[in-house]
């Protein structure tokens, strides 16, 4: 092994949900997929984007699966690990589940890494599953050319509580739990660029486990829950409005941003990602005449563990706002309605 320490990030052609295949790329792999048999028990499955499986046990047990792995975006071994962990518990809280178990699945170029590094990164997703209370209970590894880790994560949910990405109404309220601005942030510390503090922001951001959305499924007034990543805050909220048959309009000035989201975002630091989001559902996405390049990319920012976009009665928004806000949550913010009309998503000045 190379004596000199190579930067996890220079190892990955990626990093974070930014390594997601586009939107339209994806949709073409499963449209030539053939149909799956009906399921009287599968409640949730792949057919509206949803963030997770459900499956039904009895009246008052369902159970949620999900896995999401991807590539380092950040260099330290114990953060990378943290980040990946709580990603991939997030889909548990998005359908308003509570996580009870997690597989790790690990990808690691042995000849480049030390294990040292490579322990770190578990150590890392541990702690992370320690806080939200679940053990690691396994988990399969191989030697890859690119480092990957990830979770398989179990939980549960009583059958009423269970949120998908559909069932947001007319003249709902759209809550974000997060700021957004996570790729823009992973750009800069590609190119070394990113301010310490700013570093320690984003990783705080995207080590808040998204708790509250087990909270949040209790109350009848939330319709809609699901998380933005990859896709970004455009394509996780069209994703809503596809399945709900409604459209989002997403008030600009409301949207919550890490604090120097905006001003990287001018200076050119944008993903790839950016514009395969675009290019995939652009044509769904009704922007300002006004908006410019640097904003419309970084509103589709891919997101590495991003916040929850909840659809709940316009009425309760301002309390379940201040809920959040009171659960840890201190960008939570009210960016929009749900209205009558076509399943688009409307971006308003």
């Amino acid at each position: 092994m190379d004596n000199v320490t190579v930067r996890l990030t220079d190892l990955a052609h990626g990093g974070g949900c930014g390594c997601k295949l586009a939107p339209s790329v994806l949709q073409g792999l499963l449209a030539r997929q053939p149909a799956a048999q009906p399921f009287s028990q599968l409640l949730v499955g792949n057919e509206m984007s949803d963030d997770a499986a459900v499956w039904q046990i009895d009246d008052n047990t369902c159970v949620i699966a999900t896995t999401d792995f991807f590539m380092p975006m950040v260099d330290d071994p114990y953060d990378f690990g943290r980040i990946a962990a709580t990603n991939a518990i997030s889909d548990i809280y998005a359908m308003g589940g509570k996580p009870i178990m997690a597989l790790a699945i690990l990808g690691m170029p042995i000849n480049k890494l030390e294990p040292d590094r490579i322990g770190r990164i578990l150590e890392g997703g541990a702690a992370i599953c320690a806080e939200a209370g679940i053990p690691i209970a396994g988990g399969h590894s191989i030697d890859s050319v690119e480092p990957i880790y990830g979770l398989a994560v179990i939980g549960i949910c009583h059958p009423d509580r269970v949120r998908k990405n559909g069932g947001a109404q007319v003249g709902d309220a759209l809550i974000l739990t997060k700021g957004i601005g996570v790729g823009i942030y992973s750009s800069a510390i590609k190119k070394n660029a990113l301010p310490a503090v700013c570093y320690d922001e984003m990783v705080a951001s995207t080590t808040l486990l998204n708790k509250v959305g087990t909270d949040l499924s209790s109350d009848p007034d939330v319709h809609a829950i699901t998380d933005v990543t990859g896709f970004g805050i455009l394509g996780h909220g069209l994703e809503m409005a596809r399945a709900s048959g409604v459209t989002l309009e997403l008030d600009l000035s409301a949207i919550p941003f890490l604090k120097e989201a905006e001003r990287l975002a001018r200076e050119g630091f944008i993903t790839g990602a950016s514009h395969r989001n675009w290019s995939s559902y652009g044509a769904d996405v009704v922007l300002p005449g006004t908006l410019s390049e640097w904003q419309r990319m970084l509103l589709a920012d891919p997101q590495t563990s991003g916040g929850l976009l909840v659809s709940c009665a316009a009425e309760k928004a301002d309390l379940i706002v201040n809920r959040i806000r009171d659960a840890g949550y201190p960008l939570a913010s009210r960016i929009g309605i749900a209205v009558a009309g076509p399943s688009v998503l409307r971006v308003v000045a």
